[in-house]
């Protein structure tokens, strides 16, 4: 199954640390989390601006410690029982946020893919589609994971992609 998802972090060229993540299954099924163990005063300027006052009031069910976001995503993206298909836009530090859960990569669950497939070179692969507006609420997580199902749904319109995520117009070719 894929899954579109999006996070918000806060990162000093050194360390990455989780803010939130919003996750939306190709089914529909929607996941979002706040973590109870970042430290907004690492926060550099722009994360202050167009992140944390985005996030829910603290304390609210949406704010978790890391050791719950990890079991119920890994829940989230495996409860069907098959391979989860990873999709976000410009995704390098997403993945990596995403698989820090685990804490290095030898922790992540097998499960898991080691890696996200990226929904910006979909695009671009695609002939670049007139996408969907930008959400106003942009820098949720959940809002932003929506809003990159909305541009693969696009994309797929424009270039189909095979059962295993490869596009059609390449697969055919020998």
């Amino acid at each position: 199954m894929r899954f579109f998802y999006d996070t918000e972090f806060i990162e000093d060229g050194t360390t990455i640390e989780l803010v939130s993540i919003g996750i939306v299954a190709e089914d529909g099924r929607e996941y979002y989390a706040v973590s109870s163990e970042f430290d907004p005063r690492s926060a550099n300027d722009w994360v202050r601006a167009h992140v944390l006052d985005k996030l829910p009031e603290r304390g609210s069910r949406e704010w978790k410690t890391r050791a719950t976001i990890r079991h119920e995503v890994f829940e989230f993206l495996t409860h069907d029982g098959t391979r989860p298909e990873l999709w976000a836009w410009v995704g390098a530090y997403d993945h990596i946020v995403l698989a820090q859960l685990w804490g290095d990569m030898r922790g992540l669950p097998r499960q898991l893919p080691r890696f996200t497939r990226e929904l910006k070179q979909y695009w671009e692969m695609a002939g670049r589609p007139q996408l969907p507006a930008v959400p106003s609420a942009v820098h949720d997580a959940l809002v932003d994971a929506r809003h990159n199902r909305a541009k693969f749904l696009i994309c797929t319109n424009a270039m189909p992609l095979g059962l295993d995520g490869a596009a059609q117009s390449i697969s055919r070719r020998k």
